[in-house]
């Protein structure tokens, strides 16, 4: 799990640089002049801290966990001031148990979220298996032929090229090679066991919707896009092959 305070020691360290600056105080409300590159440099060390901790203060809150917002500009303040009412060893051992606590609750929240993924899914596969024109194989991939091509069929072995957007259950798009406008080349024996499975069962010039059970997905890892135990819908138009034992174009020159 990601550590939202680990920039807490970033914080820490601000702290330590008022050793320079104990002769200043800062003045939170003070007019704002970006006019020189000092001044720039200034603001944007600032800034980038605060916009940071902005998204994980939010984070924090989401995650049911009450956070001062005035306390955390007033530590800061008092911290380039050198006036703080902690010492850092006090700090660190106070944000390491917050962090424990955040991971804790982070834990939870996957663990409740892939549960229900795992439910909407079997929902989603067992209404979609019952549609017209989609076909169930023995592994549980589900696919339906959108149109069909005359071309060969890949083996595992082969390298294809293809256009396909990826979707979740619910329409949400993770991933799409339409929307780069350039397709995708890749061994079929490199990527998910559904996309293996599934495309070899397509003719060069088809175009196949396949929704593709967990198992045969991601399983149970969260990859960010994706949640753990989600059903994949795939549309894939295969566009050509190279066969495994087709020479290069750089081998085929050569001779």
């Amino acid at each position: 799990m990601k550590s939202i305070y680990k920039y807490s020691l970033v914080a820490l360290a601000v702290v330590g640089l008022t050793a320079c600056n104990q002769e200043q105080a800062v003045a939170v409300d003070a007019p704002v002049e970006l006019k020189t590159e000092a001044q720039k440099e200034a603001y944007s060390v600032g800034a980038s801290i605060g916009t940071y901790m902005a998204g994980h203060i939010k984070e924090q809150e989401e995650l049911g966990l009450k956070v001062d917002r005035s306390l955390i500009v007033t530590g800061f303040s008092e911290g380039l001031n050198s006036d703080l009412k902690l010492t850092q060893e006090e700090m660190q051992t106070i944000l390491q148990k917050l962090d424990e606590k955040l991971n804790e609750k982070r834990q939870a929240q996957a663990a409740a979220l892939a549960e229900k993924s795992l439910a909407e899914s079997k929902a989603f596969l067992d209404a979609n298996k019952a549609k017209e024109g989609v076909v169930t194989t023995d592994s549980g991939l589900q696919y339906e032929v959108i149109t069909e091509g005359t071309g060969d069929k890949p083996t595992a072995e082969d390298t294809v090229k293809v256009h396909y957007v990826g979707t979740l259950t619910d329409g949400t798009e993770f991933d799409s090679s339409v929307a780069r406008g350039e397709p995708a080349t890749f061994p079929l024996n490199r990527v998910i066991p559904g996309w293996t499975e599934g495309v070899q069962l397509m003719p060069v010039g088809s175009k196949y919707k396949f929704v593709i059970p967990a198992d045969l997905a991601y399983g149970d890892r969260d990859t960010g896009s994706i949640p753990a135990n989600s059903t994949l819908v795939f549309e894939v138009e295969l566009l050509d092959i190279q066969k495994a034992d087709a020479p290069t174009a750089d081998a085929a020159h050569e001779h």
